[in-house]
């Protein structure tokens, strides 16, 4: 019988079965499609705050990449630095997914109008959520870093710890975003704003109920995963991976590939100071549903940044409700450059100027 204390530790491996290289390619590709489009959009609509979303589906397909090169290699020879790459990036992911969707709730109350039906004032709910988020991508790297570099089962057991940590702080945040959104939806769905009756935001307030529930999903299951640890069976099987995480995650990319917020969120922003309304892309260029002004180039701004109908004043007077008016020249996107061309041709009406 063997000493207990000259026996030998359990080695620590870094898969518990062979991963498929067939399935790391197809990911890859799925992935770098995902990329490609969202840069395309990130660029052309000058979506900065989706800057995140974007290195989220970058991170994923590195990680495939990474992931491939294992494969490829001897079972059980497996090399460290691929091992690291995959390990860090398609655990992180995700979390840089929910940066840009706690950040098109704040866009979308202030496009509608709307901040007097957040449960959290629209200036603090971006960074609060945003915090969370930083908090639990601080977490799972550290534990991310812990398991890549783990060479003892207490190693590995210390890292899982970490990393659960931090999809539990995910979970808790992402929880309590979904249950904001559903009140301000219940809120703004029975007391409409007025722009929140000229367009068609529902679609995108439905796109973040479905990749919030998708990123939920996945947290969870990964929190299953590193509870039960390397001896459970979600780390013997690479097929829950690709199941609960990998498909989860490219459907969330997909999702805000065809719901992006650049077609529904559209606005200008009002300059109080000089007198005049000026152009601010907030999400997207010409693809929303809202007129900026109306077809023979006449119309003006209010202070909110909307669109004003057009009443028939045709001077170039200040109207009614603030909004300078004027005879604004039809630009290809129906909208002017940002304000109307009064009779003085300098861009606003004497009658406007302060």
């Amino acid at each position: 019988m063997s000493d207990p204390s000259t026996a030998t530790p359990k080695k620590f491996v870094l898969y518990d079965y062979d991963p498929s290289f067939a399935a790391a390619v197809i990911f890859i590709i799925l992935f770098s499609l995902a990329s490609v489009y969202h840069l395309f959009l990130l660029i052309r609509r000058r979506t900065w705050y989706f800057i995140p979303f974007f290195i989220g589906c970058l991170f994923e397909a590195v990680g495939y990449v990474g992931r491939s090169v294992n494969a490829n290699e001897e079972s059980g020879e497996w090399t460290l630095t691929p091992y690291i790459v995959q390990s860090l990036l398609i655990l992180l992911g995700p979390t840089l997914y929910a940066a840009s969707i706690y950040m098109v709730l704040g866009r979308l109350i202030m496009f509608l109008d709307a901040e007097e039906h957040a449960v959290i004032r629209r200036k603090w709910l971006t960074k609060i959520f945003v915090m969370g988020d930083v908090l639990s991508f601080l977490a799972q790297s550290a534990g991310g870093g812990m398991l890549a570099k783990a060479k003892s089962q207490s190693d590995q057991d210390l890292g899982n710890n970490v990393i659960l940590a931090g999809l539990g702080i995910q979970v808790i945040f992402f929880g309590l975003f979904v249950v904001t959104a559903i009140i301000f939806h219940v809120r703004i769905t029975k007391r409409p704003t007025p722009t929140a009756t000229s367009t068609n935001w529902q679609k995108l307030i439905l796109a973040l109920y479905v990749t919030s529930l998708l990123i939920l999903v996945r947290s969870l299951y990964r929190m299953v995963e590193y509870a039960m640890g390397s001896d459970g069976e979600l780390m013997k099987k690479e097929g829950y991976l690709l199941a609960m995480d990998s498909t989860l995650m490219w459907l969330v990319s997909a999702v805000f590939a065809y719901v992006h917020p650049s077609k529904v969120l559209v606005g200008y922003k009002y300059n109080q100071t000089a007198g005049m309304a000026s152009r601010e892309v907030l999400e997207g260029d010409a693809e929303s549903t809202y007129p900026m002004v109306s077809r023979d180039g006449t119309g003006g701004l209010n202070k909110g940044g909307r669109a004003k109908p057009y009443d028939g004043t045709t001077d170039g007077s200040t109207g009614a409700n603030g909004g300078v008016q004027g005879h604004g020249r039809q630009q290809e996107y129906g909208y002017d450059s940002g304000y109307g061309r009064g009779h003085s041709g300098n861009g606003y009406s004497a009658s406007a100027r302060r």
